[in-house]
């Protein structure tokens, strides 16, 4: 295949490319990123592709890894790692809501929800809030996984009904 039999077909190719795009990544602006993105990895990688092979398929596979890496970049510059002996990574939001003075009556209100709740349902809650993992929070409060997946979902629930 030629250059220009290659460029003719990601042209052509533009369309499904950015609806793909779009239904990965649900914002316009970054699904044109990342179709432009995968244009270019196409076009720097295009020896790399097997001639009557699909080539629709070879770059939906690019953009999707590309989407998956540009996902994990993402995440692992919005994780800490803490020093501690144990090591943990926890996942920081860009924004915790806290920052603004609407948002902390908000999160002192839900605070006082949360305090509300049994003991047994509290403790659980809080500590998945914490970001503590489900088999972490068994282990460290001695109950069944299953147990502590019930008291979350729970918690959640009388906590949603508090809300509305």
């Amino acid at each position: 295949m030629t250059a220009t039999e290659f460029q003719y077909k990601l042209v052509n190719l533009q369309g499904s490319l950015m609806k793909f795009a779009y239904s990965l990544t649900s914002d316009k602006d970054d699904a044109k990123d990342l179709v432009q993105d995968t244009s270019l990895k196409a076009l720097v990688y295009c020896d790399k592709y097997v001639l009557e092979s699909n080539f629709k398929a070879w770059t939906y596979t690019i953009m999707k890894n590309t989407y998956i890496n540009n996902y994990r970049k993402n995440l692992r510059h919005f994780t800490l790692r803490d020093q501690t002996k144990e090591t943990y990574f926890i996942n920081q939001n860009r924004s915790n809501g806290s920052d603004e003075p609407d948002s902390i009556y908000t999160v002192k209100e839900f605070e006082k929800i949360i305090d509300t709740l049994d003991d047994s349902l509290k403790m659980p809650f809080k500590m998945h809030n914490e970001g503590y993992k489900y088999q972490e929070i068994a282990e460290k409060l001695d109950l069944n996984l299953g147990t502590v997946k019930s008291r979350i979902f729970i918690s959640r629930k009388k906590i949603m009904k508090q809300l509305n």
